[in-house]
């Protein structure tokens, strides 16, 4: 089922990037947070690193995440994130 292998990384003000902890990944990936059946093909695995299925949507994922930290404090203001799929 997470046959994909994604990076999550915290984009500071200066455009400087950083694994994002994966306490904050966890906390984002519990269902109950997010309240959308489509992140429950998710697995967070170690800083910076969340497995997931096919059927999840970088686009939507990086937009909840981004939207779940700032409202979280975790993330800035001009602070974002960046979601890329690595190579396996």
């Amino acid at each position: 089922m997470f046959l994909r292998r994604l990076w999550i990384e915290r984009v500071d003000a200066q455009g400087d990037a950083y694994p994002c902890p994966i306490a904050w990944i966890d906390n984002f990936a519990m269902r109950n947070f997010t309240n959308d059946a489509v992140f429950d093909d998710t697995l967070p695995f170690a800083d910076g690193l969340l497995e997931a299925g096919f059927r999840v949507p970088l686009d939507r994922l990086r937009t909840a995440m981004e939207d779940w930290f700032h409202r979280k404090g975790y993330l800035r203001h001009g602070e974002n994130l960046r979601v890329s799929e690595m190579l396996r």
